[in-house]
C-alpha cells in the first residue's frame, strides 16, 4: 500500500487514536504504516478480537478498523460485543468479496462502512477521514452534558467561545459593583440572560428581585407609567395608585430591554433617575428616592443612535459605563454542538434524552442562525418532538435550517451604517455561496470553478482562502 498526501482538513491535531483488528501480521502492518503515514493518526494493532476487545475496554479509541473473518471472537461477535456495551468508538470493517453480506449484517448493528479487500489506500484513507471527522462531532455530543457544570457556563449560560468567556469573567468582576451595564448584542443572543447572570451574581439577589421590561413594546403614555407607576386619577383609567418597575426593582435590579427604543421625551426623564436616584410617579408630588442597579440591553449600536439623533449623547454616557458585546451565535461555532445537546437535554421526551446525529451536527454547524440562541432553542425543541429511536436527523429540524433560502437572502437595511460598510457585507456573503456552489459543482476542482466564475486560478484560491472555505469537503469520493 502506497500512503496518500493527507488532506487540508485531516484531522492530527484532534489526537484520534485508530485500532486496527487483523489476524493476519503482513495486512496489519501495512494498514498501521499507511493509517500513521497519510493521517498522521496514532495506530495500535490486536491480531484478534479478543484482543481488540481488551484494547478497548483499556484505551480511549475514536475508529477501529476491523476483519470479519477471525479465530476465536470473529468480527461479526466483536462488532455485536461493541455494539453491546455501547462503546463509543467508531467501526469500520473489513470483508473479502464474498463476505459482502456480513459486511452488511455489520453496519446493521452499528458499523459505519466497509471495504472489500484488498482495500485500496486511497478509498481507505478518504473514508477514514470522513469517519474520524464524524467521531469527533459525535465525541463532542456526547461530553457536553459533563460539561455543564465546568468553566464553560455561568448561570446556565454556556459557551466555549474565548469571547464569552471574557464576558463571564467580566460578570464576575462587575456583579458586585452598583455601576450601569450596557449590553450589546443581536435579538436572539441572550441579553437578558445575562442581565439576569450579573444579578444573580451579586448580593443584590439576596435583598431584591430583577424586574424587566421591554422599551420597545409599550408606546411613550404606558412606558412611562410602568418605569415610574402613576397616581389615582393621574390619566383616563388610573383607578387607583401604581407601582412603577423602578420601586419594584428597588434594592434589586432593573434591564430596560431595547433602550434605544425609548422616545425621546422619555429619555429625559430617565437620564434623571439614573442621575439622581429619585423620580416622581405620574400624575404625582412626592420625590421617591430608590437604590436599583441598572442594566440596559440594545440590539443596535447606541453610538450609531447618537450620530443618527435619536439617542441623547447625555443619556448614552450613563448608559455606558460597562459595556459587554455578546457575539451572534454565527461568530460562536464551538459552541452550536454545546447548546444543542443542551436544549435536547431540556426538551428531552418521555425522560429520555435523544443524541444529535452527526449529519444533524454537521448541518446545524452550517446554517447562519440570524435568529442566534433563542433560534436555536425553539429549532431543538421541535427536533425533540418529532425525533424518533431517540436520535436528531435532519429532518426533524425546522425546513428552513436544513435547506436555507439562498434566493433573496434577507438583508436588513441599517440607515446608522454606512451603505459602504453593508455593501461589503452583502458582497461578501454572495461571495461565499457562490464559490461553496461552483466548489460543489465541480466536485472542488479550483481550476473548474474559475471557469464557471470567469475569475482566475489565482483569484478562485485567494477568495476560498479569506473566506476560510475548506475546499476539501467538495472534493469527490472514490
Amino acid at each position: 500500500m502506497h500512503a496518500h498526501q493527507p488532506a487540508t482538513n485531516c484531522l492530527p491535531e484532534l489526537h484520534q487514536s485508530i485500532l486496527v483488528v487483523e489476524d493476519h501480521e503482513d495486512t496489519r502492518a501495512s494498514l498501521k504504516q499507511l493509517l500513521e503515514l497519510s493521517l498522521g493518526a496514532a495506530v495500535d494493532v490486536a491480531e484478534n478480537g479478543d484482543e481488540g476487545l481488551r484494547m478497548l475496554l483499556e484505551g480511549d479509541y475514536s475508529l477501529v478498523i476491523t476483519d470479519l473473518r477471525m479465530p476465536g471472537l470473529d468480527g461479526i461477535e466483536f462488532v455485536q460485543e461493541i455494539a453491546r456495551r455501547k462503546l463509543p468508538v467508531t467501526m469500520v470493517v473489513l470483508t473479502g468479496q464474498g463476505s459482502i453480506d456480513d459486511a452488511v449484517q455489520a453496519m446493521r448493528m452499528g458499523a459505519y462502512d466497509f471495504l472489500t479487500k484488498p482495500a485500496d489506500p486511497r478509498h481507505l484513507c478518504l473514508l477514514v477521514e470522513r469517519a474520524l471527522k464524524q467521531r469527533a462531532l459525535q465525541d463532542e455530543a456526547n461530553s457536553l452534558r459533563r460539561r455543564l457544570a465546568d468553566k464553560h457556563s455561568v448561570q446556565n449560560i454556556l459557551s466555549k467561545n474565548p469571547r464569552m468567556e471574557k464576558i463571564f469573567e467580566l460578570i464576575g468582576q462587575v456583579a458586585e459593583t452598583s455601576s450601569t451595564i450596557l449590553i450589546e448584542g443581536e435579538t436572539g443572543t441572550g441579553k437578558e440572560l445575562i442581565a439576569r447572570a450579573i444579578h444573580e451574581a451579586s448580593s443584590r439577589s439576596r435583598r431584591g428581585p430583577i424586574v424587566a421590561i421591554n422599551c420597545a413594546a409599550l408606546p411613550e403614555t404606558l412606558l412611562e407609567s410602568e418605569l415610574f407607576g402613576h397616581e389615582k386619577g393621574s390619566f383616563t383609567g388610573a383607578a387607583g395608585q401604581r407601582r412603577g418597575r423602578f420601586e419594584k426593582a428597588d434594592k434589586g435590579t432593573l434591564f430596560l430591554d431595547e433602550v434605544g427604543d425609548v422616545p425621546m421625551a422619555m429619555q429625559v426623564k430617565l437620564l434623571r433617575v439614573l442621575q439622581e436616584r429619585q423620580f416622581e410617579r405620574v400624575g404625582g408630588t412626592e420625590t421617591i428616592g430608590i437604590d436599583v442597579r441598572v442594566i440596559a440591553a440594545t440590539n443596535r449600536p447606541l453610538e450609531k443612535l447618537v450620530q443618527s439623533g435619536t439617542l441623547r449623547e447625555d443619556l448614552y454616557y450613563r448608559l455606558n459605563v460597562i459595556k459587554i458585546e455578546l457575539p451572534p451565535l454565527r461568530e460562536r461555532p464551538e459552541d452550536i454542538p454545546l447548546l444543542a445537546a443542551h436544549f435536547a437535554q431540556k426538551y428531552r421526551m418521555n425522560g429520555k434524552c435523544p443524541e444529535l446525529s452527526p449529519e444533524t451536527l454537521e448541518v446545524l454547524l452550517n446554517y447562519s442562525w440570524p435568529g442566534n440562541i433563542r433560534q436555536m432553542e425553539n429549532a431543538m425543541e421541535r427536533a425533540c418532538v418529532t425525533a424518533r429511536d431517540e436520535v436528531i436527523r435532519p429532518a426533524n429540524l425546522p425546513e428552513e435550517i436544513c435547506e436555507p433560502r439562498t434566493s433573496n437572502p434577507p438583508f436588513l437595511i441599517d440607515l446608522s451604517r454606512t451603505l459602504t460598510e453593508q455593501m461589503s457585507e452583502l458582497t461578501s456573503a454572495f461571495e461565499i455561496r457562490y464559490l461553496r456552489k461552483a466548489l460543489k459543482r465541480t466536485r472542488g476542482h479550483v481550476g473548474n470553478c474559475a471557469k464557471i466564475s470567469g475569475l482566475s486560478r489565482r483569484s478562485v484560491t485567494d477568495k476560498i482562502a479569506q473566506h476560510g472555505i475548506d475546499r476539501s469537503g467538495f472534493e469527490a469520493e472514490e
